[in-house]
């Protein structure tokens, strides 16, 4: 009987297991069959009791945090009818006292920040609307007391008052060298932000960037869109060439006086950040040298005088960012540093300029997510569980009574209410698709807003792998982070191709018991197709403290191939690896990386395919380059023993390189001076070249036929 009852059994699972389909790559880049479901235009509403959101209909409602209720529909964004045209709302901004809305229409992206756009004033009362400006704009803004909204048009910075309809003019300089409000190029990718504008607290002055970027280097590429291409150029400063001069000037609104701050003698340095400090209505001004080690915090009035009120140093870089919080009631702030050796959070005095450890130990917090000035509390995001999980907790400013508000393992973005009553958590793992709900401030969970049920569902109907959690010895012994997947009907018995993927960037992180985007279901449909696919974070990534970060200091590359050739060792020695059908892939820093481990790792990678990688660090930006290297003329070795261009001579497995020519971040010069050295060494290789496409090679059917020309030469070479 028992035997009868297990044949059954095999012959049910055999049977339902040939019931599911595989994976195509048109279900995942053109069908959108794998759509995961998110919360659309969520916002915490002033009174902290609720928030809005944009429904279905496309009306943007709002909703009870407690009972989940709807309270009002605020306004339907796509009815908004202006001179007899519907808008199409993209997006949208309340001002501070909530009785009006910014509506964005038309976005058209400049780079990867930067959007021009249409903006609209709503009235919610009125129920008028108002262009704030005939032509598309940048970084619309209303100003706290909500009477007025700043914008950049053709890199001067205005402002158009709500009260007289009149719009006001700040600058006049304005032109291709010249950049009032808005960030060149290289602040924009580099460090993170692109408005370069803020209004004081009181709205009194507007404090504003003016970047110079006269003795910047111009690169040019062709745009392959008429009968003769249109050059394109801009201002690109590579590793060790001339940057921007920039100043930092304070607009007097009510008498129209503007003043230049004086941020020091020496002009070769970075201003990566301005901030407020609602205390006193004082502009904060970051100044970094050009090494990046040193960092100053300047304050000012706005008059023009400065001093420097807070220092940190580092003896290889210091990390910029916007985990910071200034303090309304006090003259203060809390931020977070890497000075004892893993990122924590502090409070620092201004009065007495001294800084008071909040959190410490062998882990690093990742955000700070609120701080509650009533309650002396702050509420913050951190690695401390596990370097792949993210966690949230409150702990006093004192450093006392932490508490995690959600302790279940994986990964927890979360998104206060004011006054910190409620939050929204987003909340999923590595094999689990988001589910959001709304939670007390306990982190007691009162409703689920979205919990994917259909993705789930419809991954049911498909052959899917889980994804596993491993542990990976580098060459040295060190444990590094990984995961995998293995075929659904995977025999450990026989030997299988292996391709690995990686980013290896300095202070990144690709392993996560977080659910994955579209790459995750090309893994899957490549897995189906008989392949275990392995993803390690090796030395230089994120999360595991400054030195296992920094290790990789003047010399970008070395120690993250080592690391990557070490992991293809150690599976190779699998019973279940073919040790001679190893390949490894990834995109930017990591096409980067793929090129020089099968140069490199000649003998251990049979096939590498890399897209849109720097192939040698002269070719890159500043900023970026010169954070981790230092200059060409300081590090020379640096740059020239881990660039691939130098290292093709041993080339012998199946290598095809992959770019757009219209990259304005790596440029395409890397991938034509990778094949002029492929072409000299006599090397057989494959490419793929992309119109006009950027970085992101996307747009139609790009992704489509991108993907479909990796997994053809994977399948053909690997």
């Amino acid at each position: 009987m028992r035997l009868i009852f297990s044949i059954i059994f095999v012959l049910t699972v055999v049977v339902s297991q040939a019931q599911k389909k595989d994976i195509t790559l048109e279900d995942i880049y053109k069908k959108q069959t794998f759509r995961q479901d998110a919360v659309s235009g969520f916002r915490s509403m002033q009174d902290g009791l609720h928030y809005s959101e944009i429904n279905t209909k496309g009306e943007l409602v709002q909703m009870n945090f407690k009972e989940g209720l709807q309270d009002a529909v605020l306004a339907n964004l796509k009815e908004m009818i202006y001179k007899g045209d519907t808008l199409k709302v993209e997006d949208y901004e309340f001002n501070q006292d909530e009785t009006k809305l910014l509506l964005f229409t038309e976005g058209e992206a400049i780079y990867r920040r930067s959007y021009l756009k249409k903006v609209f004033v709503y009235d919610l009362k009125s129920k008028q609307l108002l262009a704030v400006h005939d032509q598309k704009v940048l970084h619309a803004t209303f100003s706290p007391q909500s009477d007025k909204v700043a914008f950049v048009y053709k890199n001067n910075l205005y402002y158009h008052d709500l009260t007289t309809k009149q719009t006001k003019q700040i600058t006049t300089d304005g032109s291709y060298n010249i950049i009032n409000g808005n960030c060149d190029w290289v602040y924009e990718e580099e460090f993170e932000f692109t408005r370069a504008f803020e209004w004081s607290p009181k709205g009194d002055f507007l404090a504003y960037y003016r970047f110079d970027q006269t003795e910047v280097p111009e690169y040019n590429f062709a745009l392959y869109d008429k009968l003769y291409p249109t050059d394109y150029r801009y201002k690109y400063p590579k590793a060790g060439e001339n940057n921007s001069i920039i100043q930092i000037h304070c607009y007097d609104l009510k008498t129209g006086k503007d003043v230049t701050q004086d941020i020091g003698k020496e002009t070769d340095i970075y201003i990566p950040r301005i901030k407020m400090n609602p205390f006193n209505n004082h502009l904060i001004i970051y100044r970094l040298n050009r090494l990046q080690n040193k960092l100053e915090l300047l304050d000012t009035d706005g008059k023009g005088k400065t001093q420097v009120v807070f220092e940190e140093t580092n003896p290889s870089y210091v990390e910029v960012n916007d985990h910071i919080y200034f303090f309304k009631k006090e003259n203060g702030f809390v931020y977070t540093s890497e000075k004892d050796g893993f990122n924590h959070l502090y409070v620092y005095n201004l009065d007495d300029r001294k800084s008071k450890a909040i959190t410490s130990g062998s882990w690093e917090v990742t955000d700070v997510a609120g701080v509650d000035e009533d309650t002396r509390t702050v509420y913050y995001i951190s690695a401390e569980t596990s370097p792949l999980e993210r966690n949230a907790y409150r702990i006093g400013l004192d450093g006392s009574g932490k508490v995690s508000i959600t302790p279940d393992k994986g990964w927890n973005d979360v998104f206060f209410s004011k006054g910190f009553n409620y939050f929204m958590k987003k909340f999923s793992k590595i094999n689990t698709p988001a589910v959001y709900t709304i939670c007390d401030k306990k982190g007691k969970q009162i409703r689920t807003l979205k919990d994917n049920k259909a993705l789930r569902e419809k991954m049911q109907e498909f052959n899917l792998s889980e994804l596993e959690l491993i542990q990976v010895p580098n060459g040295d012994g060190v444990m590094l982070n990984g995961w995998m997947i293995k075929p659904y009907n995977f025999d450990d018995k026989k030997e299988h191709p292996l391709l690995m993927y990686q980013y290896s960037g300095p202070g990144s992180q690709e392993v996560k018991n977080q659910f994955g985007g579209r790459d995750f279901w090309w893994y899957q449909m490549l897995a189906q197709k008989g392949y275990i696919i392995v993803c390690v974070d090796g030395t230089g990534t994120g999360l595991r403290g400054q030195n296992f970060k920094k290790k990789t200091y003047m010399q970008l590359g070395k120690y993250e191939s080592d690391d990557q050739i070490a992991v293809a060792n150690y599976f190779a020695k699998q019973t279940y690896v073919d040790a001679k059908r190893i390949g490894i892939w990834g995109w930017s820093y990591g096409g980067y990386m793929s090129s020089i481990c099968i140069l490199k790792g000649a003998n251990v990678f049979k096939t590498a395919i890399a897209v849109a990688p720097v192939t040698n660090w002269r070719f890159y930006d500043n900023i970026y380059t010169e954070r981790y290297m230092r200059t060409p003329e300081t590090n020379m070795s640096g740059y020239d023993d881990n660039s691939p261009v130098n290292m093709v001579k041993n080339l012998k497995g199946n290598y095809l390189l992959i770019h757009g020519t219209a990259d304005d971040n790596v440029h395409f010069q890397n991938s034509m001076m990778m094949v002029d050295e492929l072409v000299k060494n006599n090397k057989d290789f494959d490419s793929e070249m992309y119109p006009n496409k950027n970085h992101g090679i996307s747009g139609g059917n790009t992704r489509l036929q991108l993907y479909r020309k990796m997994t053809n030469f994977i399948l053909e070479k690997l």
